[in-house]
């Protein structure tokens, strides 16, 4: 059975009583135990669909985690202005994040128009090097919505111009309709937190996941926990060259 593994299980690991300075050097996270954790997502509660249980068990041992958001989910409200979308859904997040115990933090592409130009790849690459992650998780590339591909292949092309300086996971959103082939390395037991991480994701009311949360998010969660031995699990993809375990960052 496949389990979380390396860097990221020794992050769970830690204990949420030892105190963490938001501008800690790595070297000094390192010691400290304490690791700096971004999870970019292309749209408001993709990260919170993908990484909800997990961010909520990192944030609980003590990390610093940031939410990042690609867009602002700006077409995500039929018949609703690309502004008034941005605002109903960045205050969704927001609420979602404080649910959380995490940062979000928003990014400047537009939902359905995102780029893959010199400049956006110069804007992902700013963002990540500002921030200084230990670790990152990023949309699986293989995926049909086009927002999500871009934000991922953004990502990847920051972690090799930057020569690799985190540790890299992939996570999956409604899988089988968006993500494809997708084949987890490592799991997460999220059973202690689902229900915290399903109250984050309705509040994204304005997507109206009583339609959609349970036959497409909640049996993701069940299916993944069936593989892992586990009530409910979140599943991930570690980039084989990481050494990161994340079993190690989860008790």
């Amino acid at each position: 059975m496949l389990k979380a593994g390396g860097a990221l299980a020794a992050t769970l690991a830690v204990t949420g009583s030892q105190a963490f300075a938001a501008d800690a050097t790595a070297s000094e996270r390192v010691k400290s135990g304490k690791r700096k954790i971004m999870i970019i997502g292309a749209h408001p509660d993709d990260p919170e669909t993908g990484c909800g249980g997990t961010m909520i068990r990192l944030a609980k041992a003590g990390h610093e985690v940031i939410s990042v958001y690609f867009t602002r989910g700006e077409r995500g409200i039929p018949g609703t202005g690309l502004d008034e979308s941005a605002r109903i859904r960045t205050a969704e997040a927001i609420e979602a994040c404080r649910l959380l115990g995490v940062k979000p933090v928003f990014m400047t592409q537009i939902d359905g128009d995102s780029e893959i130009t010199q400049e956006r790849y110069n804007e992902m690459h700013k963002l990540i090097e500002d921030y200084k992650p230990d670790i990152v998780f990023a949309h699986w590339p293989i995926d049909s919505h086009r927002d999500h591909a871009n934000c991922s292949n953004l990502v990847f092309d920051a972690w090799i111009k930057m020569d690799k300086p985190f540790e890299l996971y992939y996570f999956e959103v409604c899988s089988g309709i968006q993500t494809m082939q997708f084949y987890p390395t490592d799991f997460v037991d999220i059973t202690s937190v689902v229900e915290l991480k399903r109250k984050a994701c309705f509040c994204h009311v304005s997507q109206g996941p009583e339609r959609w949360y349970e036959k497409e998010h909640g049996r993701m969660e069940e299916f993944r926990g069936m593989q892992s031995d586990v009530e409910y699990a979140e599943a991930f993809v570690k980039f084989q060259k990481s050494s990161c375990d994340l079993q190690k960052l989860l008790n």
